[in-house]
């Protein structure tokens, strides 16, 4: 039924003690295991971490420096700038950054680039910028690592700069007065997966702290939870806090344009999950950014209007539409190309590139097709003699090692192991092309190409009881570093004929221990052919809930089925 390979953990002795330490059940204890939880007290801070269990900003180098010359820009009365990226990070970030620095009495402008014409990162020709804007201290967020020349052209005319990102360096860092990013290996600071509003709140705690105005910092959270859900980083450590804290006030929202955003979102007033953000607030605020429209969600977060607040949440809704359907052409258009010509069994590393696709969609189209083929996926847009690429990668396989190994065929590229952008003159494709298939035939082995599903634990239905569904509850919230807990139960009845809905999905009831449940497979409909009543399957699948008539049911959210033996 399944070609995909299912890894179950490695025995590990820590996992029984950690079960006896806490009071909790050995397979749940395998859980907090597998997410490096594995003693009481990471379990505890896991549990019930708070704003108190955050790392002081000082480890943080340059810190020190950035909070002085911003107390001395208050002080003075001079004018900031903040540089920003287009995407949902790089967006929050210059909004709360901006919301700081103006509760100091500073006057903030802030200048977030058109993704379709400037493309990502600080250029040195933004300097004009400052000049206009007659700033005497400019700040970058989510971005700036590599902005070298910016940095030397800023000196020049005797403007300060700040860098905070969390994007890897290149070899030389830039030469500005501070350099705020938890990946730079001498950062010193002991957590290395904050997304760009994260490594910005570092910078407003330290601020607000000496200003003696901690107090207002969950405010902040709101919008860094949902920057860090949406950059999807690794849930873990402070990450975690910023979520789980950010989610819960979100409940309870007074900002105008961020209360419009949830009610065009259909969550207003309901309880929010990383879903939500993930899939209805932050695709939203992206679109603006895709669509060169970065200023609107920046103008939804100020305005001090009910009236405008919804039309710029609706105008929001409106461009996310738009970009929905840009994606799906694009897609569609993407997937005939490799299977026309079979790319997918002809490569490891999938590259296609048009002069009609559109810039702000590529990233997320590479995504889907990463997850439909399996392997990475490198996508360009054709203009002006520049190809503009996006990529996204599977576990196995760094994209940012693959270009730093291909380097001298790009005029600028940057990211992370799993997703990247960069930019190559259009007649250096081919010879780009050639480096990047050898360098992935040699990194990339066939089993890699397959499919992984980890699970976490094996149960059977009967250990799903009320302290399990308490334990599971505490585990969230979940996403990238923290996946909602998947488990294999084997000997599996269907015990009534699956059912197709709305020709995409399956479900079925399901037996095991004397235990039913119902199980769905969304986007499995194909499965119909396959799944019959009374046949025994092995099953993996996340515990979810749905609403019904008011009440949270129970059902299984199967990832896979393999017959089980008889």
């Amino acid at each position: 039924m399944s070609e995909a390979i299912w890894i179950l953990p490695r025995l590990n002795k820590n996992v029984s003690v950690l079960s006896k330490e806490i009071g909790i059940p050995v397979y749940l204890a395998r859980i907090l295991i597998n997410r490096d939880v594995n003693n009481s007290q990471k379990a505890h801070n896991f549990f019930h971490g708070t704003l108190d269990d955050l790392h002081d900003p000082y480890l943080m180098d340059g810190m020190q420096a950035a909070v002085e010359r911003i107390g001395k820009a208050a002080s003075s009365g001079e004018k900031v700038i903040i540089f920003g990226d287009y995407d949902v990070d790089g967006i929050l970030s210059v909004v709360i950054l901006r919301r700081a620095l103006e509760s100091l009495g500073i006057e903030v402008d802030y200048y977030i680039p058109d993704r379709l014409i400037n493309g990502y990162g600080i250029k040195p020709e933004y300097i004009r910028i400052v000049k206009q804007r007659e700033a005497s201290l400019a700040i970058s967020v989510d971005c700036g690592i590599k902005a070298l020349e910016f940095v030397r052209e800023a000196e020049k005319i005797g403007v300060d700069v700040i860098i905070t990102d969390h994007h890897q360096p290149g070899e030389t860092l830039p030469e500005a007065l501070a350099v705020l990013n938890p990946a730079v290996s001498s950062s010193g600071y002991p957590d290395k997966n904050l997304a760009g509003v994260g490594v910005v709140f570092k910078l407003i705690q330290a601020i607000l702290k000496k200003e003696g105005k901690a107090s207002v910092l969950p405010h902040y959270l709101k919008l860094v939870s949902i920057g860090t859900i949406a950059d999807i980083v690794a849930l873990q450590n402070e990450n975690r806090i910023f979520v789980k804290v950010g989610l819960k006030a979100l409940e309870n929202v007074a900002n105008k344009g961020l209360k419009s955003l949830l009610e065009v979102c259909g969550i207003k007033g309901n309880k929010v999950n990383t879903g939500d953000v993930g899939f209805r607030i932050g695709p939203r605020i992206n679109a603006a950014g895709r669509l060169g429209k970065a200023d609107l969600s920046v103008k939804l977060f100020f305005s001090d209007s009910v009236e405008e607040s919804k039309k710029l949440a609706l105008r929001l809704d409106g461009l996310n539409t738009e970009r929905q359907a840009v994606e799906k052409k694009t897609l569609k258009q993407a997937v005939y190309r490799v299977e026309a010509k079979s790319l997918h069994e002809r490569y490891k590393l999938l590259i296609l590139g048009c002069e009609g696709w559109h810039r702000g969609v590529i990233g997320i189209v590479a995504s889907r097709l990463k997850e439909y083929f399996n392997r990475p996926v490198i996508l360009f847009v054709y203009k002006g003699g520049i190809a503009y690429g996006s990529g996204r990668s599977i576990n196995d396989f760094s994209l940012i090692n693959c270009l730093q190994q291909v380097e001298n065929n790009l005029l600028n590229f940057g990211g992370h192991p799993m997703a990247v952008g960069c930019e190559l003159s259009c007649d250096k494709m081919d010879s780009f092309k050639q480096a990047v298939n050898i360098y992935a035939d040699n990194m990339i082995q066939p089993e890699d190409l397959r499919k992984k599903i980890h699970i976490d634990t094996k149960i059977n239905f009967n250990d799903i009881d009320a302290k399990f569904l308490d334990v599971l509850a505490l585990l969230s919230p979940f996403g990238m570093g923290n996946p909602r807990p998947v488990f294999l139960t084997e000997n599996v009845e269907i015990v009534a004929e699956p059912l197709k809905i709305k020709s995409r999905h399956i479900k079925a009831l399901v037996r095991n221990n004397g235990i039913v449940f119902e199980a769905i497979g969304w986007g499995k409909g194909d499965w119909k052919d396959r799944m019959f009543k009374g046949d025994r399957i092995s099953i993996v699948y996340s515990i979810n809930f749905s609403e019904y008539l008011g009440e949270e049911r129970l059902y299984l959210n199967m990832e896979d089925i393999k017959p089980f033996p008889s």
